[in-house]
């Protein structure tokens, strides 16, 4: 027994016990047949005793460990916490704590809630002035930091030449324009 399923737009067959015999989709606006058999995955969320899977579906074993509150970390560095949630984790962070000028951006950013911009945009910044706090450490030590290495150039102009080439024209438009603003400013004032 054959009949047209108006809701899924298609065309199954059932037996004279109402299970399904043939497995051939007919999709409307004019798509050929489909055979669903050669669809991986087909028939995933049919009732369960049709499913390929089973029996071997099964609910995963639980794991019997207690569900208790860690140890609290003891706290050596200073660690930043959100004006939303003032208490200390039980485990957090602890090898790069505030310091330096972008340590000093950074306590001006949890002074802000984090619904407001002002305190990610100063995250932001603390994250850039960190670089260059980076750089001159490594040049007080003596090392030679290699900056285009790190940023990727020789593996951009191996794989990416024309995105390269589009991040240096943007790069000296964006440098230029702030030169020339700066300097038509300058002989304003």
């Amino acid at each position: 027994m054959a009949h047209d399923n108006e809701h899924t737009g298609h065309t199954h067959q059932h037996d004279a016990h109402g299970n399904h015999t043939g497995d051939l989709a007919v999709f409307q606006h004019g798509r050929p047949p489909v055979d669903r058999s050669a669809i991986q995955g087909w028939g995933a969320d049919l009732d369960r005793k049709n499913r390929p899977g089973v029996p071997m579906e099964r609910t995963p074993p639980r794991i019997d460990a207690p569900l208790t509150q860690p140890e609290q970390q003891r706290q050596d560095v200073e660690v930043l916490v959100s004006l939303e949630r003032p208490h200390m984790t039980p485990l957090f962070g602890s090898p790069n704590p505030p310091r330096g000028v972008s340590g000093m951006v950074r306590r001006a950013a949890f002074k802000e809630t984090e619904n407001d911009i002002r305190h990610w945009l100063l995250l932001m910044l603390a994250d850039r002035i960190d670089v260059v706090e980076g750089l001159v450490e490594d040049l007080a030590r003596g090392h030679v930091p290699n900056i285009l290495g790190e940023m990727g150039i020789k593996a951009e102009w191996q794989h990416n030449k024309k995105g390269l080439a589009q991040k240096v024209v943007i790069g000296a438009a964006v440098a230029g324009i702030a030169c020339y603003l700066l300097k038509r400013r300058d002989h304003r004032y």
